[in-house]
């Protein structure tokens, strides 16, 4: 995993949650762990990841997701195992 990657793991499991982390830093991510991303309606991007499955909405216009996309995010990524850095 490259230094961009390891910056964007941080930033998802980071305290208090940041407002500032993009959405394509996260699909790289997920790429890079070995998850199947598939699109569904609309913005909405669906992630298999080891045994967990999660939808979500790709940010439009802003490219930056939500604080609580981001906390979605983080709560996957423990579901399937990932540790935060």
């Amino acid at each position: 995993m490259n230094n961009k990657l390891k910056k964007t793991l941080k930033a998802i499991f980071e305290h208090p949650t940041r407002s500032d982390v993009a959405w394509a830093d996260i699909e790289k991510l997920f790429e890079e762990l070995g998850a199947h991303i598939s699109e569904g309606k609309g913005s909405r991007v669906r992630i298999l990841l080891k045994d967990e499955i999660a939808v979500f909405h790709r940010p439009h216009p802003k490219r930056t997701v939500s604080k609580a996309c981001l906390k979605s995010v983080q709560e996957f990524l423990q579901n399937a195992g990932v540790q935060p850095p």
